[in-house]
């Protein structure tokens, strides 16, 4: 019995850790996005992109930060290091195959656009291959 437990418990523990980077992600595909939109990246556009005060996102700034994916001085532009820099870019790529998947699919693109934002992050690589290989 305790075996199966063991066994069922994993695929759960594998979400749970990609629950816990989903925001790293989502920061970092931000201020890449932003950067490539306006030439630069500040907390308050943060807050607006999430719809959050800038007090939340200085908290994630400063722990991002921690994480060496973000780098940002006070009243300075937020910056990618270039561990967030290959994060941000990875994610985009996942997110923008999941996107194409979907419509592929026949979702319509609003719809697409909303749920490839949550499937991106929990989507492993096999399925990802698999919706790549299925796009060609």
């Amino acid at each position: 019995m305790k075996d199966k437990i063991k066994a069922r418990s994993v695929p759960f523990s594998q979400t749970r850790s990609r629950h816990a980077s989903e925001t790293a992600e989502d920061y970092v595909e931000a201020v890449m996005e932003l950067i490539e939109e306006q030439g630069e990246c500040r907390v308050l556009d943060l807050a607006r992109y999430f719809n959050v005060s800038h007090v939340t996102v200085s908290r994630i700034v400063k722990r991002l930060q921690e994480e060496d994916l973000l780098y940002s001085k006070p009243y300075k532009p937020v910056e990618l290091t270039a561990k967030g820099s290959k994060l941000a870019k990875r994610v985009k790529e996942r997110h923008l195959i999941v996107l194409a998947f979907l419509i592929k699919l026949g979702v319509d693109k609003v719809n697409a656009d909303i749920d490839s934002e949550g499937i991106e992050h929990h989507v492993g690589s096999k399925t990802l291959a698999a919706m790549k290989k299925f796009l060609k």
